[in-house]
């Protein structure tokens, strides 16, 4: 078994490693999006494990047999799936599945929001359409109803507004500490 300062550590490994590839179109890298998803969630106060969770909720395009490249390519790589089924080993629902909902909730509010739509970037509305497109009104009743819902949403808007050239984030080793407290098992306390 993992302690989590290991955990910590294969996870600051795609951060530093793969992290610094492009992000499927936009204009930074996947570890920059990931890190402003993070201080976004910070910033508006957001609960440890969701910060935890913007800030890991692309792994998915990093772990999977099938790569973020393959999105782009036509092919729903299921990123949020295998991402939350990754960090599962390790971690909590509250952690993973705002993570696995976060393609969903992308769904949800091009349907259940007018004007969402329109914020969305064109990487991101080319992915929609690779993911399924907007959520019919059955399907976004469904997703409304879930326990993580609200969280995922949250997370969603955090994701959409975390494409920005140059801006500033904490970096990784901020969120050392905040993610090793979550590690099932460990005796930390998690801090914002």
């Amino acid at each position: 078994m993992s302690t989590p300062e290991e955990v910590v550590d294969q996870i600051a490994a795609l951060f530093s490693g793969e992290g610094g590839a492009e992000y499927l179109g936009e204009p930074v890298t996947q570890a920059q999006h990931m890190l402003q998803a993070a201080a976004l969630a910070e910033r508006d106060g957001a609960a440890p494990a969701l910060v935890a969770a913007a800030l890991l909720h692309d792994v998915g395009h990093f772990t999977g047999a099938v790569h973020g490249r393959d999105l782009m390519a036509g092919r729903d790589n299921r990123h949020s799936h295998q991402g939350a089924d990754w960090l599962g080993a390790w971690f909590g629902p509250e952690v993973t599945e705002p993570v696995r909902l976060h393609v969903a909730a992308k769904r949800y509010l091009c349907a259940a929001e007018p004007g969402y739509f329109a914020k969305l970037s064109e990487a991101s509305v080319y992915t929609l359409s690779v993911q399924g497109g907007p959520m019919s009104e059955q399907e976004a009743a469904e997703f409304e109803a879930g326990p993580h819902a609200a969280d995922a949403v949250r997370l969603r808007r955090w994701d959409e507004a975390a494409k920005e050239p140059g801006a500033d984030d904490p970096g990784f080793e901020h969120y050392r500490q905040l993610l090793a407290a979550l590690v099932r098992g460990s005796s930390m306390t998690p801090s914002t």
